[in-house]
């Protein structure tokens, strides 16, 4: 027999847990079950496993609302992170709910039933459920594939080549030179981590991203929360927190080239005047036109402080045996290359949805308050933030939903 829920979520990541809570806590009466295609929950927090993994989002507002992030460290790492979701599953009960290895194959909706029916690999069979309300959790990325571009002669080079995606525990740089392919929020974490360890670290960007240094520890939040009752104290701390992202960005938006010149400067001063940040920390955008990347405590600047680590700003002609050979002719040697190239995105999980028999064809539906899609009946994504923290969106998406699936007038009725 199918087994029925009124709720289906689909991801046991950060947005799935807040999904799950957010059902418990406003439709009590409502039956909902998780659906986790891996056989760990986490999502991001336990698929990524380089060195260094960290949020580059402090963690009172990457954290949910109804759960205090109690730690010293507000920019923590991914141990850290998935240890919270943990606690979080557990405290709530949500554990219960999860279904590990349990992926999505395709959903159908049926206005005559008014339901949708999923059909989901099992590892071994195939089964089905159906739900009156599918909410998808799936995040924005592809688990499987990372992005990761075509370079030439990558079978001549001698070395190991690997995608942070794809980190295993077996990769030794301890002693090696290295090069990290990338200038985004993977490459930056990834680099004053491994300086640590190898004989150099080489960041090779083929242009400039903004990157700011925060501390660590954020010493108002901890000092508020030796003072006043746990919730309360996060309560400030995150809303202060929010503010001052608001404050910061819309600064950085009506005045971008005072944002830009002060942002410069800043990273001058960590690398000293004699440091070209014209060519290798200066941006060619605004401000916030792509995301801008956190450091925390200085520690990229202070690894190429060091010499351990070094900014190039090139591009690749091709590898060769010995390392990567840019356009300029250089020649960087190297023994690990580490291609911090980005993700490949995906949205729905690339998952096959249908209406009344029809295929959906996703662009050709009009988007509702970044959660919904016209002429698709009860179903719903979750979607973070690009200019602030993931869970703040996230968090709001799952609120809304919750509150229309307890009152019967906002579900699609059988026809």
């Amino acid at each position: 027999m199918t087994e029925h829920f009124d709720v289906i979520v689909v991801g046991a990541g950060i947005s799935g847990v807040g999904a799950a809570y957010h059902l418990q806590a406003h439709s009590p009466d409502r039956s909902y079950m998780v659906l986790e295609g891996r056989e760990r929950m986490g999502g991001t927090w336990d698929l990524f496993r380089y060195p260094g993994i960290r949020s580059d989002s402090d963690m009172y507002t990457l954290g949910f609302s109804f759960k205090p992030w109690t730690e010293a460290k507000a920019i923590a790492d991914g141990p850290s992170i998935l240890n919270y979701l943990e606690e979080t599953v557990r405290e709530f009960g949500i554990d219960r709910h999860i279904r590990y290895s349990h992926r999505l194959k395709r959903a159908e909706w049926s206005s005559t039933e008014a339901r949708w029916t999923i059909t989901v690999d099992r590892g071994d069979e195939e089964i089905r459920f159906t739900c009156a309300f599918l909410f998808m959790c799936t995040g924005y990325y592809n688990y499987a594939r990372g992005f990761s571009p075509e370079f030439a002669g990558t079978s001549d080079f001698g070395g190991r080549i690997i995608h942070p995606q794809f980190w295993t525990s077996d990769v030794d740089y301890a002693g090696k030179r290295v090069v990290v392919i990338g200038s985004g929020a993977t490459a930056v974490t990834l680099v004053p981590e491994m300086a640590k360890r190898a004989a150099h670290v080489t960041m090779l960007q083929r242009s400039p991203t903004y990157i700011v240094s925060l501390p660590s520890e954020d010493g108002f939040a901890n000092w508020l929360r030796r003072v006043l009752p746990g919730k309360a104290a996060y309560a400030i701390t995150r809303w202060r927190k929010v503010l001052l992202q608001q404050f910061f960005y819309r600064i950085a938006r009506k005045q971008p080239a005072k944002a830009k010149e002060r942002i410069i400067s800043m990273v001058q001063d960590e690398l000293g005047p004699d440091y070209d940040v014209g060519t290798h920390f200066t941006p060619s955008y605004n401000p916030w036109d792509q995301r801008v990347c956190l450091v925390p405590d200085s520690d990229l600047f202070a690894a190429i402080r060091s010499g351990t680590a070094e900014v190039v700003t090139d591009t690749i002609d091709r590898f060769v045996r010995e390392g990567v050979l840019l356009t300029s002719g250089k020649t960087l040697a190297a023994d690990l290359v580490v291609t911090a190239t980005g993700l490949e995105l995906q949205l729905m999980s690339d998952v096959p949805f249908t209406v009344d028999g029809k295929p959906i064809t996703w662009s050709e539906h009009t988007m509702y308050k970044g959660m919904m899609f016209s002429d698709v009946p009860n179903m719903a994504i979750s979607f973070g933030y690009t200019n602030a923290s993931w869970t703040l969106k996230s968090d709001l998406t799952a609120g809304y939903v919750a509150h229309r699936v307890e009152q019967p007038r906002n579900i699609a009725r059988r026809q």
